[in-house]
């Protein structure tokens, strides 16, 4: 028999505790709908935002931007030549230096890693490379490609400024030795030669 307090139609749920019982009352149906839509989206939001290769937080997209703008500014620096002295000149201008890193990581890191650490592709911050003996050498490689193919062309897909500067970004990345999946590959070379005087001011 209920107790008098207790509607006829809201079950105890059998338990009980020190003598007091509690009702059957369930989680609602929005609540359990939420949690589970939680749950899904979670692989979904991992992927989007936080994948190895993604670049689509708002840091990236900012980033993205400022590249974007600086690439209307091509017409300061008119088309710059894939040879050493502008890619060394290059290097040591940060700002223009964005543009080479944001062209990476939109046609590069999905081999190379975001930071150049190799995944598919050779790791970018050690001292070996495979089809590398100067610093002219990368712009080469992003132009015209290497290993039949492997490493597609992008000289038809990018603006020769993108080339360069992407090239003066890899540069850059000489030096950091970041941990890879990859085994050491190619031959150890030079280290890049002395910027250019000029090259100290952006």
């Amino acid at each position: 028999m209920a107790a008098p307090d207790q509607p006829a139609d809201d079950p105890l749920t059998g338990h009980s505790y020190d003598g007091i019982q509690e009702y059957d009352n369930p989680t609602p149906g929005w609540w359990n709908a939420i949690f589970i839509g939680t749950i899904l989206f979670a692989p979904v939001y991992a992927i989007w935002f936080h994948s190895a290769n993604a670049s689509n937080t708002v840091a990236d997209s900012y980033q993205s931007a400022l590249a974007a703008n600086m690439r209307l500014q091509f017409g300061e620096i008119g088309t710059l030549e894939p040879d050493e002295a502008t890619i060394l000149t290059y290097m040591n201008k940060p700002d223009w230096l964005k543009v080479g890193a944001v062209t990476f990581a939109s046609n590069c890191a999905s081999c190379h890693g975001r930071e150049g650490e190799g995944v598919s592709g050779p790791n970018m911050t050690d001292d070996r490379y495979l089809n590398v003996k100067t610093i002219e050498d990368i712009a080469k490689v992003i132009r015209e490609g290497a290993k039949n193919g492997a490493m597609p062309a992008w000289g038809n897909r990018l603006h020769p400024n993108e080339v360069v500067l992407a090239a003066a970004y890899v540069a850059s990345l000489r030096g950091k030795n970041l941990p890879s999946a990859r085994l050491a590959e190619g031959n150890e070379i030079p280290p890049w030669p002395a910027a250019p005087v000029a090259a100290e001011s952006n």
